[in-house]
């Protein structure tokens, strides 16, 4: 995955930290995080949806995929980021309370 999106701009970085969690790969320009879940987080479901939460309330959006579909499909996955992507940075963002003053 990591190889499918490196070379994509906006950039993509790996195992970014945000507060007391990892995200697997992250494009920090638009704050979208894509996850890489093995077979384990069918069985933490509750744990990962508190994560979504809490990256959602930091202005993160995260997409999740499961391992298998990433080795029997990367291109429909990757084609699903980028448009993930796409739509992020067209999207207007709200000016911190010192702009504009």
């Amino acid at each position: 995955m990591w190889n499918a999106l490196r070379s994509h701009r906006p950039r993509f970085t790996r195992q970014l930290v945000v507060g007391h969690y990892i995200i697997d790969l992250a494009c920090r320009s638009v704050r979208l995080g894509v996850e890489l879940d093995g077979g384990h987080h069918a069985l933490q479901v509750e744990a990962d949806e508190a994560r979504s939460r809490y990256l959602a309330a930091q202005g993160w959006r995260v997409l999740r995929f499961w391992n298998n579909d990433v080795l029997e499909h990367v291109e429909g996955v990757v084609e699903v980021i980028l448009a993930a992507v796409a739509q992020a940075a067209t999207r207007p963002r709200p000016l911190s309370f010192r702009e504009g003053s």
